[in-house]
């Protein structure tokens, strides 16, 4: 990380907050912190930028002023804890996917090139462990993160020859106002951020940042019989899925 420069998207609070703070502590050059409203973005020693992935102007502008990025976190995301056929709308869904899918598109889109031209570096998707699982009460979430994960994966074969890591991160909940009303264990964000930091100097193209995260994919071969009975249960029941310890 040291010398590095990066931009991390929803940057103002959350997990985007504790990968700021990682980077700065781990000695990066510049950390452009990216939010809506970069008035809230309150990290001492960071960038502010303006930055809704979900506007084509934005994210072009990003590109173009923030153009000497070596490391591209996205991380901005949002969840609308909306099923799919229990509402009659498609308002969470588009939301979900336009902020979590087509906006995180659109930002490898416009940075690829600029890491390209800085030697390569790195980008970072931070993703979820419900890109495997399908929590109905949370389904379209699921299904914006699955689409993300497709995207992570497509863009690091394409990503390769031009030398960008491309590192997914999955975890399960964690503390932030995201997940704030999620019952059960939460993971710290300061330890997933610090984790993909981790794999970023390692080299490594994927993070499970919890126990839970890597029961859910050894489980992925047979998730019928190991993990839906229980997702069954409790949307039967009306609980929220996986939200004890």
């Amino acid at each position: 990380m040291r010398g590095s420069v990066a931009l991390v998207t929803g940057a103002n609070r959350g997990l985007g907050r504790a990968f700021v703070r990682a980077l700065l502590e781990r000695g990066a050059r510049t950390v452009y912190c990216a939010a809506r409203d970069p008035r809230g973005v309150g990290e001492s020693g960071g960038v502010p930028v303006r930055l809704d992935i979900t506007v084509p102007e934005h994210v072009a502008a990003a590109a173009a002023t923030c153009s000497d990025v070596t490391l591209l976190i996205n991380n901005a995301g949002v969840l609308m804890s909306s099923p799919f056929l229990a509402v009659d709308r498609n308002g969470a869904a588009e939301t979900e996917m336009g902020v979590n899918y087509f906006g995180t598109l659109s930002m490898c889109r416009a940075f690829a090139p600029v890491l390209g031209r800085n030697s390569g570096g790195a980008l970072v998707n931070v993703l979820s462990a419900a890109s495997w699982i399908t929590l109905p009460s949370m389904g379209s979430y699921c299904a914006s993160k699955a689409a993300a994960w497709a995207l992570t994966n497509g863009a690091r074969v394409e990503l390769r020859a031009q030398g960008t890591l491309v590192v997914a991160v999955h975890s399960g909940f964690i503390d932030t106002e995201m997940a704030a009303a999620v019952g059960g264990f939460k993971i710290g964000p300061e330890t997933v951020a610090a984790r993909a930091l981790d794999a970023v100097e390692e080299g490594r193209e994927e993070v499970l940042a919890d126990e839970r995260t890597r029961r859910i994919k050894a489980a992925l071969p047979n998730d019928l019989e190991l993990i839906y009975p229980d997702v069954q249960e409790r949307w039967d029941r009306r609980e929220r899925p996986l939200s004890e310890g």
